[in-house]
């Protein structure tokens, strides 16, 4: 398993991709069906954002003071998804807002993945070194163990009001 920070990441990506590919075709579907997609795609995202808000963007903020303004909006973005993330917690899957809530994170979430894949992570990849990389997915696997798998865990409420006072 790579230690790379880049490549955890985007490996978080590609399960995401793979757990909205597999909630919107179950949109339809049983709403059990479709809480527990939503249940594993939350957990996925307050995990993954977690680990970004704690390790690599605070480090890629020091290392690389010319990214400032893409790590500024991606903390927006992540606060975005933080919100949907929390009001999603607390709905019925046979909510009438329910899919159409969701299908606004995964849009938003699409979005920011796309962004940091296609302009972010070859900007950071390209200015720091392989070994950065690899201590920075070093600090981001030892923390993934404590990391909050729910959007309305204390770390994660925390974080999202954390942005709100910014």
């Amino acid at each position: 398993m790579s230690t790379d920070a880049i490549v955890l990441l985007k490996e978080d990506h590609k399960e995401m991709r793979r757990l909205f590919r597999e909630f919107q075709a179950a949109q339809d579907g049983p709403p059990r069906r479709r809480q527990a997609l939503v249940n594993q795609i939350l957990e996925a995202l307050t995990v993954h954002t977690y680990l970004e808000n704690e390790v690599m963007y605070p480090e890629v903020r020091k290392l690389l003071p010319d990214l400032e303004d893409d790590i500024l909006e991606s903390y927006e973005e992540h606060h975005v998804a933080d919100v949907l993330c929390a009001e999603l917690a607390t709905m019925d899957a046979d909510d009438e807002r329910f899919v159409a809530k969701t299908t606004v994170l995964i849009e938003n979430v699409t979005h920011h993945v796309e962004e940091e894949e296609q302009e972010w992570f070859p900007k950071v990849r390209e200015a720091l070194g392989r070994n950065q990389l690899q201590e920075i997915g070093e600090r981001m696997i030892a923390l993934r163990a404590d990391a909050p798998r729910t959007p309305t865990a204390p770390k994660a409420l925390k974080k999202a009001l954390d942005a709100m006072t910014a």
